[in-house]
């Protein structure tokens, strides 16, 4: 069992493994969870504003960025 001394303050420091395994590093959150009277600690993963968005152009896999440009500006120069 790893252990860590909780400090006056009640802070703790995170021993180095367990930092290593949770691959936690400096300035990044961790959080805490019960689960059937036991403390999980894990990482926070912070989600992405951008994760709503993937795979919603698939439909245009293929397309030249060029041709997509033309067509939504109304241009067609490939006559």
């Amino acid at each position: 069992m790893i252990t860590a001394r909780v400090t006056s303050k009640g802070q703790v420091t995170i021993p180095k493994e367990v930092r290593e395994r949770l691959g936690v590093r400096e300035g990044e959150d961790i959080g805490f969870e019960e689960r059937e009277g036991l403390f999980v600690v894990s990482k926070v993963v912070t989600v992405s504003p951008f994760d709503k968005w993937v795979g919603k152009l698939k439909h245009l896999k293929g397309k030249r960025s060029d041709d997509l440009v033309r067509e939504a500006r109304g241009h067609d120069h490939s006559r």
